[in-house]
């Protein structure tokens, strides 16, 4: 069951794993990559290019809910929004992973970062910088500029990045982005757009001998699971769906 679904309108998990060689991009291997993918999720059925070098393998959109996967040139990405479940969404990721070693020719040694976002949209009509101040808070060292007579907030996405090992290679940011722009706050015109929240564990460089890619992923997954379930939670997302709805 998803978990987050009560909280923010759209919830989605990606993973994405940046290597340092280009990826191989013929035909055959690229097909045979996505084959793998579609046997275990069927319904995986609609493949295309995007700029000659990008490609998608995705489900139908209109339920609101569907897995996609790509291969770029120096990137693999697994996704779904709004899962049913956490386990299951993370179970493609680690299908993703599992068969990108052997159809893709990816090594350990190649990993640039692996990293893994969870990710939460609000829709909202209205000046997002201003309703984040109010849902959120200024960081009290702030709190005064932002209250000079006749200012407006034009710019306001909180993002903090924090390292949980000595070498700094695992890493978790969270960040929070504002679609408003000073275009909207000087005309008043404001579209229906989303606010988001990311987290994102993320694993810098090689893997060591004596670890794979699923053992980092499940770190990751423990990582931003604990973030946002206990911090995130009841410190960002809460408050931001009760200002919007009081608003």
């Amino acid at each position: 069951m998803n978990p987050y679904s009560s909280i923010a309108d759209d919830y989605y998990v990606n993973m994405n794993l940046a290597t340092e060689m280009e990826l191989p991009s013929n035909r055959e291997t690229v097909l045979h990559y996505f084959e793998q993918i579609q046997k275990k999720y069927p319904e995986m059925r609609n493949f295309y290019s995007r700029d000659k070098r990008d490609f998608v393998l995705e489900e139908d959109k209109d339920s609101g809910s569907y897995r996609w996967c790509t291969v770029e040139a120096k990137r693999v990405c697994s996704g779904q929004v709004n899962p049913e479940s956490l386990d299951a969404i993370i179970e493609q990721h680690r299908h993703a992973l599992d068969v990108a070693p052997y159809s893709l020719s990816i090594s350990p040694l190649d990993c640039e970062a692996l990293d893994l976002l969870i990710g939460f949209d609000f829709t909202y009509r209205g000046n997002h910088n201003q309703l984040i101040a109010e849902a959120l808070g200024i960081c009290p060292a702030m709190e005064a500029i932002s209250n000079v007579p006749g200012a407006s907030i034009i710019s306001n996405e909180p993002n903090i990045t924090f390292a949980l090992d000595d070498e700094c290679r695992l890493q978790c940011r969270l960040s929070v982005e504002s679609r408003t722009n000073a275009y909207q706050i000087r005309t008043g015109e404001y579209q229906e757009d989303q606010i988001s929240v990311y987290v994102t564990a993320r694993q810098y460089g090689s893997l060591p001998p004596d670890q794979t890619y699923l053992e980092t992923l499940d770190k990751l997954y423990e990582v931003s699971r604990e973030m946002v379930d206990n911090y995130v939670v009841d410190s960002i997302l809460q408050p931001l769906a009760r200002t919007i709805a009081l608003g």
